[in-house]
């Protein structure tokens, strides 16, 4: 029940986060906005969301997921019902919508929290993987519900959606979501901890005790950072597949706009499939950092593999190439997320996620114009090529092994 009600309002803030964008063509046409005030107004949520990712992560750390998921996605219902008055106004709109999408930074870091605190070690990997699926299946909603929306009652009829599937979502959240126990103290049990981490101080008998789940797991040794540090380079390839993916198989690779769209939709749905696959496969072999390097090694392989294509048209092998390495591209997400919430314990999980997420889409913002720009220079072979460096460069960050500080 916990990770059912985890993805349905990680998907209600994703459709709240990423809706704007599938209304540029109304803003524009029915509103009045300029190109450049309607692609803000999109941009608005994800601005939001990076401001406040941490701080709602601390708040989940604090006062428990439940009054963390309860009350953010309220405020996102809120802010969404306040944003109808305001339509007319491109300024009120940005900083509305961006107060929504800060407000739904709440389900990113506690849904996650809460469903790694229900479940043991040994389903974690795939419930993490069921929950990271939540992200790309609130896109394809908003994809598919925001323009007939938009189209039938414009922005305010897309506006009114989101109340109402947000404050459902608050409702639900409310009424089903318990939180987790805690615990005093996480110590790593035996064979999960890693030559990465420092030693704690030992006992009178000469055994090391471990740190209270209390103490920053960030000064306990490099995982964290590490994991930061790998997923922010993995996410290159991803953000480059997603933002530039359809318009290289139409201009690059000559495919009509229709079936493009169709090939990105596959991708979005395969990709979805494939972090349940990966998290599930991680909790039979028993880690997650070691799974997280094949990734890093397909993506290397898959990426270089997109930037020989571009040289010339192959379109069916483009196709399939680009299902498999846009799949591979998204498949470390939910390891990477097991990963941080387990190595930094039940008092430091809520911060720690809303630090991955943040590096996430940081590393994404700088991505958008960035690939633009190298495309622009260099043209798609070179470009996708330099991208398969950030997977490379992560071979040499990702640690030997997991940390668990979770009991």
């Amino acid at each position: 029940m916990i990770l059912v009600v985890g993805v349905l309002s990680q998907m209600a803030a994703t459709v709240a986060i990423t809706g704007p964008a599938f209304l540029i063509p109304y803003m524009h046409t029915d509103l009045g906005y300029t190109l450049t005030q309607a692609g803000t107004v999109a941009a608005a949520p994800s601005f939001g969301l990076i401001l406040t990712l941490i701080a709602w992560g601390a708040f989940a750390d604090r006062f428990g997921e439940r009054l963390a998921m309860t009350l953010g996605i309220g405020l996102t219902a809120l802010a969404s019902g306040v944003a109808v008055a305001v339509v007319g106004s491109p300024v009120w709109m940005v900083i509305i919508i961006a107060a929504s999408g800060a407000a739904a930074a709440s389900v990113n870091s506690a849904s996650g929290r809460v469903v790694m605190g229900w479940f043991p070690r040994h389903r974690r990997g795939l419930a993490m993987g069921i929950r990271q699926m939540s992200q790309p299946l609130g896109t394809s909603v908003a994809a598919l519900a925001v323009p007939p929306i938009a189209a039938s009652d414009g922005f305010v009829g897309y506006l009114w959606f989101v109340v109402i599937v947000t404050g459902v979502m608050a409702v639900i959240c409310l009424g089903l979501v318990r939180d987790p126990p805690r615990a005093e103290a996480a110590p790593s049990p035996v064979g999960t901890s890693t030559d990465d981490s420092r030693p704690g101080p030992t006992s009178a008998g000469g055994e090391v005790e471990m740190p209270p789940s209390t103490s920053n797991p960030y000064r306990m040794d490099s995982f964290l950072w590490r994991i930061h540090a790998v997923s922010a380079l993995l996410v290159i390839p991803q953000f480059a597949f997603s933002t530039y993916g359809l318009i290289w198989l139409i201009a690059n690779q000559h495919i009509s706009a229709g079936i493009a769209g169709g090939i990105v939709a596959a991708s979005q749905i395969v990709g979805a499939l494939g972090r349940m696959i990966v998290g599930g496969l991680s909790d039979r072999l028993g880690s997650r950092v070691g799974l997280m390097r094949v990734v890093a090694i397909a993506a290397m392989v898959l990426v270089a593999a997109i930037a020989l294509i571009s040289l010339t048209p192959m379109p069916i092998v483009a196709s399939v190439v680009f299902i498999l390495a846009a799949t591979v591209s998204v498949a470390d997400n939910g390891l990477a997320f097991a990963s941080v919430a387990e190595a930094a314990g039940p008092q430091w999980s809520g911060k720690a996620m809303g630090m991955q997420n943040t590096g996430q889409f940081v590393m994404s913002a700088i991505l958008g114009p960035g690939f633009g720009a190298l495309v622009t220079v260099f043209g798609y072979p070179l470009s996708f090529a330099l991208v398969a460096i950030a997977p490379l460069l992560s071979l040499g960050i990702i640690p030997k092994r997991d940390i668990d500080r979770i009991t």
